[in-house]
C-alpha cells in the first residue's frame, strides 16, 4: 500500500473502552476539537452489556442520564458484624455497559470529524513526525495516539510492583418472591468463606425481585467459572433465595497494581485507561478515576501548544497509599477482610469514599489510615522504603 492510500488523522484511539470513549465524548462536549479528525479503532463493536460500572457521586454529572439506579445506603458485613452505611452526601450509582456505549456513540455519530472502525490493531510504530498504526485491514497515521489496549505482560514481567486482580462473576437474577431491598446496595459482604484470600459478595438490587449478585476476589490467581458461580448459588440459598432466573451474566478481571505505566508514554503516544494505570490500584474501581483523568486529558490536549505526551502524568501521595495496601494483600491475601472491616466498622463512610476518590486533605488521610491495622502497614511501609532505595521506585 503506497502512502497516498494511508489515511491521516489528528488523533487515533486504539481501543474504545471506558477511558477512550469518555475522552472522545468530552472532546466533543468541549467544542474545542471540531476542526480535528479522530479515528477510533476496536475489534469489539460495543453492542453487548458486557459489564457494569459503579461509582459514588455527590452531584449530577454528564453520565446522570444513563444511571440505572442510585442508593443512599449501603451494607458492609463480615462474619462478625453488619453495618448500614449512610452514604450521604454521596450516592452510589450503577451504569450498565451497553447503556454507556449507546449513549456515547449516539452523540459521536452526529460529528463528521469522528470515525469509528471495527478493526483489530496489529501494529503501532512511532516516528519523529507522526505515528503509524496498522490493522488487519488498513494502514493509518496520526499526530497523536491514545492507546487503551492493555498488555498484561507489561506489569506481570517485572518483580518490583505486586500485581493482583479484581476478578468476579456476576449474575443478574430475577426471583419469584420479593427478596431484595432496592433501597440499599451491599457494598462488601465478607461473610463468605475467605479460603485464604480476600473474597466478598456484592449485591446491587434494582427492585424487590431483581439484583446483580456478584462474587468478587482481590487476589493473584483467577478461579474457574464454576467456582464463582457455585459461591453465588450458596450465597443466595443461605438467604432463602431459591426460585430465580438468571437473566444475564458478566465476568471480568481488572488488574490492581501500582506499576508505573506512564513510563511507557512517549512524545506522541499516551497510554490511557487500564493500559495507562487509570484504574484505582487498591480497589479496582475504574469509572470515577477514568472520569477525572479523561477530563484532565481533554484539557491537556487543548491547552498544550506543543504537546509531549510524557508530561501528562502526575503522581500523588495516594499512589503510595495504594502501593502499601497492595503489598500487604500480595504477601498476605487473607488480611483483606480485616483491613476493609477495620475501615468500615466505625469509620465515617463519606470520609472513606472521599479518601478513595483521592480528594481528602492530609489530615483526613491520617484519620482514615489510623483505622487500619497498624502492624501490617508498618511492615509494608518498611518494605516499600527499602525497595524505593534499592530500585529508585519514586521516579
Amino acid at each position: 500500500m503506497n502512502s497516498s492510500q494511508i489515511k491521516h488523522f489528528d488523533y487515533i484511539f486504539t481501543g474504545t473502552g471506558l477511558a477512550a470513549l469518555m475522552t472522545v465524548y468530552k472532546m466533543v462536549l468541549s467544542g474545542n476539537f471540531a476542526d480535528k479528525s479522530l479515528l477510533l479503532l476496536d475489534q469489539d463493536v460495543k453492542k453487548t452489556n458486557d459489564r457494569t460500572w459503579c461509582f459514588w457521586e455527590k452531584e449530577d454529572s454528564v453520565w446522570s442520564p444513563i444511571v440505572l439506579k442510585k442508593w443512599d445506603s449501603a451494607l458492609f458485613a463480615n462474619e462478625n458484624f453488619k453495618r448500614d452505611l449512610d452514604l450521604r452526601p454521596y450516592q452510589y450509582h450503577q451504569i450498565r455497559g451497553l447503556d454507556f456505549y449507546d449513549f456515547v456513540f449516539e452523540e459521536l455519530s452526529k460529528h463528521s470529524n469522528i470515525t469509528f472502525s471495527n478493526e483489530k490493531v496489529t501494529n503501532i510504530n512511532e516516528l519523529e513526525t507522526h505515528v503509524f498504526v496498522g490493522s488487519e485491514e488498513n494502514r493509518y497515521t496520526c499526530n497523536y495516539l491514545l492507546n487503551s489496549i492493555y498488555t498484561s505482560s507489561t506489569a506481570l514481567s517485572q518483580m518490583n510492583y505486586p500485581v493482583l486482580q479484581q476478578h468476579f462473576v456476576g449474575w443478574y437474577v430475577k426471583s419469584e418472591k420479593e427478596v431484595f431491598n432496592p433501597e440499599q446496595a451491599t457494598f462488601m459482604d465478607f461473610s463468605v468463606e475467605q479460603k485464604g484470600n480476600t473474597r466478598f459478595m456484592y449485591v446491587l438490587p434494582v427492585s424487590k425481585t431483581e439484583a446483580l449478585v456478584e462474587y468478587t476476589l482481590f487476589s493473584e490467581k483467577l478461579l474457574s467459572t464454576a467456582e464463582y458461580e457455585n459461591e453465588i448459588q450458596i450465597y443466595l440459598e443461605k438467604r432463602g433465595i431459591e426460585q430465580y432466573d438468571i437473566v444475564e451474566k458478566e465476568q471480568g478481571s481488572i488488574p490492581m497494581t501500582c506499576y508505573p505505566f506512564w513510563k511507557k508514554n512517549t512524545k506522541r503516544v499516551l497510554n490511557i485507561g487500564t493500559a495507562g494505570g487509570w484504574t484505582k490500584a487498591s480497589t479496582g474501581y475504574t469509572f470515577r478515576n477514568a472520569d477525572k483523568k479523561s477530563g484532565d486529558l481533554v484539557e491537556f490536549l487543548y491547552s498544550s501548544s506543543s504537546i509531549k505526551m510524557t508530561s501528562f502524568h502526575k503522581r500523588s501521595r495516594f499512589w503510595f497509599y495504594d502501593l502499601l495496601l497492595l503489598d500487604i494483600l500480595y504477601r498476605h491475601n487473607e488480611l483483606g477482610s480485616s483491613i476493609f472491616s477495620s475501615l468500615f466498622k466505625k469509620g465515617n463512610s463519606s470520609l472513606i469514599f472521599k479518601f478513595l476518590d483521592e480528594e481528602t486533605t492530609l489530615i483526613e488521610d491520617v484519620k482514615v489510615i489510623l483505622k487500619c491495622p497498624k502492624r501490617p502497614f508498618l511492615r509494608a511501609l518498611f518494605g516499600v522504603i527499602f525497595l524505593s532505595n534499592k530500585f529508585n521506585l519514586n521516579q
